[in-house]
């Protein structure tokens, strides 16, 4: 196979990307910038996020973000209409840095509009949730999700459920659910240092790292570390959609707020057991925790509620504890602290050994590079004329994208 990406060595020959986002880049290191900052290496990655206030003229805010990697902030002054106003800037910012070739990649069809200026090879949709029913999307995100199923030459899905949903809506749709940074995380195995906001905090430690938001079951914490005044629960990462004051208090809940990636193995050593206390409800029904295998790579015994994607394949193959009520989920804690902890290690070395974010960006890229080749034959330009705006689309899926406020990585 040509590789054109892998091989887009030269400025002639390289391959760009936008990467338009409903996340930001200095949000949650997750899936979006493990990706780009791969795509990064193959050429420029431009990360449009989405727009900030000014008191002047619209214009974007350019951020670097490691080599290659450009965050592009649109500041829009009051009553500016993004839809008109942030197409007409990138097609103006992709002409002045000589953008030619370039994919577009999306993780919200919100920003469809955004890339009518632009005539990228291929586009690409990654669907990394179910997001339509999250708190506070938009109410036009369906039919936007329709449009940009029709224009997609790739759709990637975050995880193996939100795939069985999809499949049926795109002919080229390949399920890519979370991988894992091993080497990163399997440090945690090697600290022993505690860290300052842990020290003091008493064993035995349950700890929890990501976005708390409405898919947290915070009734279940708040029952279970009632029922468990023996154990110490530590929370990690920034408040996001629910108000601080509906977060369960008590003298064994600790929250250590928002703290950068790089920290995350430190952090972790300090724990005995990880948990993933989600609510079941349709905002979790098709997620795809990556925290799973970088718990498991730190050397965590875990424990989650009946999330899909975590009961297969890791709660039916032994990996993590299932629950599903408060009571459940203590004696789940309890099973995993007198876990075989040399046994655990040795099974999970064998399931992350084909496990990688490396791994992942080569087989997408690899079925992104098909699509490209067949967007210089002008197969995409016909694609992109059939669906400008104004055009009738009739095809039928739901949403994948909301928004989220901009706030501190965890």
């Amino acid at each position: 196979m040509n590789d054109l990406i892998s091989q887009s060595n030269s400025v002639d020959d390289r391959i760009d990307t936008f990467c338009f986002s409903h996340l930001r880049w200095d949000f949650v290191y997750q899936r979006p910038q493990h990706l780009m900052s791969r795509f990064a290496t193959r050429g420029r990655v431009y990360f449009v996020e989405e727009p900030m206030p000014t008191d002047g003229d619209a214009f974007l805010e350019e951020l670097s973000r490691g080599e290659n990697v450009t965050v592009i902030r649109p500041r829009l002054g009051e009553g500016d209409d993004p839809n008109e106003i942030i197409p007409k800037l990138i097609g103006r910012f992709a002409g002045e840095q000589n953008v030619n070739r370039h994919i577009a990649w999306f993780y919200t069809p919100m920003m469809l509009e955004w890339k009518y200026e632009l005539e990228p090879l291929a586009v690409v949709y990654d669907c990394m949730d179910e997001l339509s029913a999250f708190r506070g999307a938009p109410p036009e995100l369906v039919a936007q999700e329709r449009r940009l199923f029709e224009m997609a030459d790739v759709v990637f899905t975050g995880g193996r459920s939100l795939f069985e949903a999809k499949r049926s809506q795109h002919s080229n749709i390949h399920a890519f659910p979370s991988s894992i940074d091993t080497n990163h995380f399997s440090r945690a195995m090697q600290i022993n240092d505690q860290i300052d906001e842990q020290k003091n905090i008493r064993r035995p430690r349950v700890g929890f790292a990501g976005v708390i938001d409405e898919r947290f079951d915070t009734d279940l914490l708040r029952e279970v570390a009632t029922q468990r005044p023996d154990l110490n629960f530590i929370l990690v990462g920034p408040v996001v959609k629910i108000s601080e004051d509906a977060l369960p208090q008590g003298e064994n809940i600790f929250y250590l707020g928002g703290q950068d990636y790089s920290r995350l193995p430190e952090i972790m050593a300090g724990w005995d057991v990880a948990m993933m206390p989600f609510a079941i409800n349709e905002s979790t029904r098709f997620i795809s925790p990556t925290k799973t295998p970088e718990y498991l790579a730190a050397g965590l015994p875990v424990v989650s509620t009946a999330i899909a994607d975590v009961v297969r394949p890791y709660g039916v193959e032994g990996f993590v504890h299932i629950a599903e009520t408060a009571e459940q989920f203590s004696h789940a804690i309890d099973e995993a602290l007198s876990e075989d902890r040399d046994r655990r290690l040795a099974r999970v070395r064998d399931l992350l050994a084909d496990m990688s974010w490396e791994q992942t960006f080569n087989e997408m890229s690899a079925i992104v590079d098909v699509a490209v080749r067949k967007g210089s034959l002008g197969d995409h330009a016909e694609a992109v004329e059939r669906l400008s705006p104004g055009t009738e689309r009739t095809a039928s899926s739901s949403a994948c994208s909301t928004s989220r406020a901009p706030v501190a990585s965890a």
